[in-house]
């Protein structure tokens, strides 16, 4: 077997993805466990698991270890960690590639430890921490090594983590329990309330992807939906319009920049100066939503972007650790 580059992974809520040095990302699965929990036997990861979702008897429940940037089963994030890790790094124990790993804000120290030695037991010879604030803002290619300060909202499936930086660390962060699932659970809530339709979260997140938006679509569009009737149990097909999404998702997009207001009030007042001027970046799958950085911009007074390939931005930071070692070794926490 050939050696393996060294590898950066981002265990992120929705996905874990890895990239290998020279070659790209080379893995992107969901972070799903599906487990059995009558014997706690693990049934399927990633996208397997994935796909059991609303498919499976009522003792296999499909998990996602960590949720608003927190592990919330230790074990579970661990084993699909060691799984995915170990498919890249193959049986060959001779070559063990190095790897940084991104580490969510609400990650405890004893935790991190444990992750590194997971990562040793799937066959990494030495792993190295980067917090995840800082590991976006390199793949979202902001300026905040120096004394310049930016603004990073990383919008993930779990919730929404902000970030004001410079001089090389994060200055004033927060945390926001705003974020795809939340934006999911407003389209299952809206329907439900509305057409006494239940949808489950895959349709829920579907239907937020292709109609959901933070303003008014100047063009509106529909899609069918599928899904149970409450009131006479049968299935039942609606059509569902991008205004009606609009409507089901807007408290929680006003609640996302009621906590960017809240965050820039924290803020010293030359960053402060800096991010007006500078503007805010959106990272994470979630910033995808259709008119976003418009609508915070038009709040906030604040010019606001999406980052290039917002869902990449975390593994991509720590892949510029990767790439470029000597400029950079100092982010790094061990």
């Amino acid at each position: 077997m050939a050696q393996l580059s060294d590898i950066a992974i981002d265990l992120g809520t929705s996905n874990i993805i890895i990239y290998a040095k020279g070659s790209g990302i080379i893995l992107r699965e969901p972070c799903a466990v599906a487990v059995d929990q009558e014997t706690r036997n693990i049934l399927a990861f990633g996208t397997e698991a994935w796909r059991m979702i609303g498919r499976t008897p009522p003792n296999i429940q499909v998990i996602r270890p960590l949720a608003q940037g927190e592990m919330i089963d230790f074990d579970l994030a661990g084993a699909l960690l060691r799984f995915f890790v170990s498919q890249v790094t193959g049986r060959n124990r001779l070559f063990r590639p190095r790897a940084i790993l991104s580490t969510p804000t609400g990650v405890k120290e004893i935790e991190k430890k444990a992750l590194v030695t997971t990562l040793f037991d799937a066959g990494v010879r030495r792993t190295q921490l980067l917090d995840k604030n800082i590991a976006t803002a390199l793949g979202a290619d902001l300026n905040f090594l120096g004394e310049y300060g930016c603004m990073l909202v990383d919008i993930s499936a779990g919730g929404t983590d902000l970030a004001v930086l410079s001089n090389s660390t994060a200055t004033v962060v927060s945390s926001l329990r705003i974020g795809g699932d939340v934006f999911d659970d407003s389209v299952v809530r809206f329907l439900r309330k509305k057409y006494n339709l239940l949808v489950g979260e895959r349709t829920a997140e579907e239907v937020k992807i292709a109609l959901g938006s933070a303003i008014r679509r100047e063009s509106e569009v529909s899609m069918d939906v599928t899904g149970r009737n409450l009131i006479s149990g049968l299935p039942k097909v609606l059509t569902i319009s991008s205004d009606e999404i609009y409507e089901a998702l807007i408290d929680s997009v006003n609640d996302l920049i009621e906590g960017i207001q809240m965050l820039i009030e924290r803020t010293p007042p030359q960053l402060a100066s800096d991010v007006f001027q500078d503007g805010i970046t959106l990272t994470g799958g979630s910033a995808q939503l259709y008119g976003l950085a418009e609508a915070i911009s038009n709040v906030l007074k604040v010019p606001c972007r999406v980052a290039d390939e917002p869902r990449d931005c975390t593994v991509l930071g720590c892949a510029r650790v990767l790439e470029e070692p000597q400029q950079l070794r100092r982010l790094l926490n061990i």
